[in-house]
């Protein structure tokens, strides 16, 4: 809020950073539990748990997965509808609206997707490992974020956006990636019914349907089709975030005369003490509120808490269990499948990012944050873009099938990720003072 009461253009993004800082702290610990309890004696039951078969769905006609694949396939496909909301959003009005204003991010995290893939490609070409390449690319946005928050105001707000905008980009190559090149043997008559969905949602939009309602349900089938086909379940998640309405009601005039209304009446109510006249008010004013809002928006901020609390932090805890014994610790270190994973997140983000923004500079092509600590910041903020895990893990359970494969790919992200994280908070907190003037 500004200091006059109104909402500042930014409060939406600031809003979002809070919430994705607490939900950084919340994966740091469904991370750590994970791993304590697969080094524990636990650790039967837990692997057994999420292999254990959940059934939904007639006899005839069902779906038939272990646990650790409803949550990978199926609360994964929510999450990824919440970052198709928000590549929307920032496609139509944030930091990626515009041509000059996008242009910094994308070639920042097109640097910082490149770079990393290049690096496990020179550890692995030639390898069972290859199809791996893609682990590198990603960046977990609440971790990073939430690495920012404990810098408080050492870190300027342009910052935070710069990082929340590359991250989306970032969000967006992966999805193009996983969609590409992570698909398994195509059942066309399914992706026939699930593109038959996807022009229902179509006409639905463009007919300015504005009921989310709708939109879910018919998302809902666009998912078990996608999932049947062989793409990628969660691209259904994306597809449906594309497709919700971002535009808020065309009858805003006569809205905005019935919240009048409500105004008016809840002045008389206050002044008379009217208890039901007071309560018709409220419901007249939230009534045209909630019209008021894009379908979009709405479900973003609905979504936004569950994904961010809940969703993340048990894939999280489902998938970052990993026994750590000396012996598999030091086998995994001898795999080129960990050596490429680790330099590609530790090395590749900062290189690939550092890089591509100093050259697009000096071309003339983006013009820099107007700071007497650009550079520093930018390097601390290229260290923190290399805390993959969240994307990092699920792309891994797309790219290998094997036991040893995964359990080594997590390795190389949990060290790539924890010494780009500890290298982003260290240099930020020693070169930033915590009263910036010009940051």
């Amino acid at each position: 809020m500004s200091s006059n009461g109104t909402s500042s253009p930014l409060s939406p993004i600031t809003e979002f950073i809070k919430t994705e800082s607490f939900s950084g702290l919340l994966l740091m610990f469904a991370a750590v539990l994970a791993l304590i309890v697969a080094n524990s004696p636990l650790a039967d039951f837990y692997m057994t748990s999420l292999q254990t078969k959940l059934t939904v769905g007639l006899p005839d006609a069902n779906i038939s997965k272990p646990i650790i694949l409803w949550i990978n396939d199926g609360l994964m496909a929510i999450f990824f509808l919440l970052i198709g909301l928000e590549i929307k959003r920032e496609l139509k009005y944030g930091e990626l609206s515009s041509f000059q204003s996008a242009l910094l991010p994308v070639i920042a995290a097109m640097g910082g997707a490149v770079v990393p893939g290049l690096i496990f490609f020179g550890f692995n070409m030639g390898t069972e490992y290859v199809d791996g390449w893609a682990i590198a690319i990603a960046t977990d946005i609440a971790f990073a974020i939430g690495v920012l928050a404990l810098l408080g105001s050492r870190v300027p707000l342009w910052a935070k956006v710069f990082l929340t905008a590359v991250a989306v980009v970032d969000d967006l190559i992966a999805v193009l990636v996983i969609a590409v090149f992570y698909t398994s043997k195509i059942s066309m008559a399914a992706l026939g019914v699930a593109g038959v969905t996807l022009a229902i949602l179509i006409i639905m939009n463009f007919s300015n349907i504005r009921s989310i309602a709708f939109y879910l349900i018919v998302g809902l089938v666009l998912w078990v089709a996608v999932l049947k086909s062989g793409v990628h379940a969660t691209i259904a998640g994306v597809l449906l975030g594309f497709l919700i309405p971002a535009t808020p009601h065309k009858h805003k005039d006569q809205l905005l005369i019935r919240m009048q209304k409500g105004v008016d009446m809840l002045r008389e109510a206050v002044n008379d003490k009217d208890k039901e006249l007071k309560e018709t008010a409220m419901h007249e004013i939230e009534a045209s509120v909630e019209k008021m809002e894009s379908p979009l928006h709405k479900l973003e901020h609905k979504l936004h808490p569950l994904v961010a609390y809940f969703i993340m932090p048990v894939f999280a805890f489902a998938n970052a269990g990993v026994a750590l014994s000396a012996e598999q610790f030091s086998a995994a270190f001898s795999s080129t499948l960990t050596l490429g994973i680790l330099f590609g997140l530790f090395v590749g983000k900062q290189v690939g990012i550092m890089l591509s923004v100093f050259i697009s500079s000096k071309l003339g092509l983006i013009t820099l944050p107007n700071s007497d600590k650009v550079w520093t910041i930018f390097y601390g903020i290229a260290c923190l873009t290399g805390i993959g895990f969240t994307m990092s893990l699920f792309i891994s359970g797309l790219a290998f099938s094997d036991a040893q494969s995964i359990e080594y790919s997590k390795v190389g992200i949990f060290v790539g990720s924890l010494f780009s994280g500890l290298l982003g908070y260290f240099f930020l907190r020693s070169r930033l003072s915590p009263n910036p003037v010009n940051a």
